[in-house]
């Protein structure tokens, strides 16, 4: 017997929009929005079952990618009590191309977040061993850099200002829309340095080709512009991927290093 759905997707709570997620007293509780209702599966056309264990016979496709070039892979620790949610965020980045790690203990993911390096954690409020808030402030303590984001059930004012006293880079209510979520977290990585556009990969990769031919012939900028006809400043320019050379820039550059132009694109 065919059953329905009930598909949960809410915007995310920014610290700027209090009213619109605040809790009330018909709040589900964290585990309950899992398994009673479904949430967006990370594969395009599909629909997740109850609970994410259930996924496998309602999908109908992969996940999309990343929308961005992921300079390196990114790790990201899910801290959440709650077995489903860790799953279901698991599946959910893991299928997007993250590295993803779990832990339904608080103690046990401020052991792994000191002996480990992670970019991301993704950290829930309501837990029984600690609370997130006073995971953030041990977090705090030894790393002020990695990005934080607080994902919780039950979002208040008292907790979003802590958030904000932590330095953390979003504060999103559960159950939550999957694209704003993934959207949200680029947004948190290119603000880090740690995505860029496939062009702009590519004029790094170009500018790191140039400047390593350059240096091991053991030329100088100023005698790369004698050799060139191009000025110190593109030259540099180019090296440092803040300038895109031309066709006709490129050739000068291949033939004053005597090297093929494909050298300088590397894989691409």
């Amino acid at each position: 017997m065919a059953r329905s759905i009930d598909i949960v997707a809410a915007p995310p709570l920014h610290f700027g929009r209090w009213s619109e997620g605040l809790p009330s007293s018909r709040s589900l509780t964290t585990p309950q929005w899992l398994r009673r209702k479904a949430v967006p599966c990370p594969h395009a056309h599909c629909l997740i079952s109850s609970t994410p264990s259930h996924h496998t016979s309602l999908c109908r496709g992969p996940a999309p990618g990343p929308k961005e070039g992921v300079l390196r892979t990114i790790k990201i620790l899910i801290i959440d009590d709650d077995k489903d949610i860790c799953e279901y965020m698991h599946l959910l980045l893991s299928q997007s191309g993250y590295h993803v790690e779990t832990e339904t203990s608080p103690s046990r993911a401020l052991e792994l977040l000191r002996d480990e390096q992670f970019h991301v954690v993704v950290l829930d409020i309501m837990m029984p061993e600690l609370n997130g808030m006073e995971v953030l402030e041990e977090i705090r303590k030894f790393d002020s850099d990695i990005a934080i984001i607080i994902f919780t059930g039950y979002p208040s004012v008292d907790t979003a200002v802590t958030s904000m006293k932590y330095n953390v880079s979003d504060y999103i209510k559960k159950p939550f829309d999957v694209d704003e979520f993934n959207q949200t977290l680029e947004n948190i990585l290119r603000d880090k340095g740690l995505l860029i556009d496939p062009e702009e990969q590519l004029l790094v990769t170009i500018g790191q080709n140039i400047r390593a031919a350059r240096k091991d012939r053991s030329l100088t900028l100023k005698q790369m512009s004698r050799r060139t006809g191009l000025s110190v400043s593109l030259l540099s320019q180019i090296e440092r991927a803040e300038s895109s050379a031309s066709v006709s820039s490129l050739f000068k550059l291949a033939r004053a290093l005597d090297c093929s132009l494909t050298e300088f694109f590397g894989n691409y």
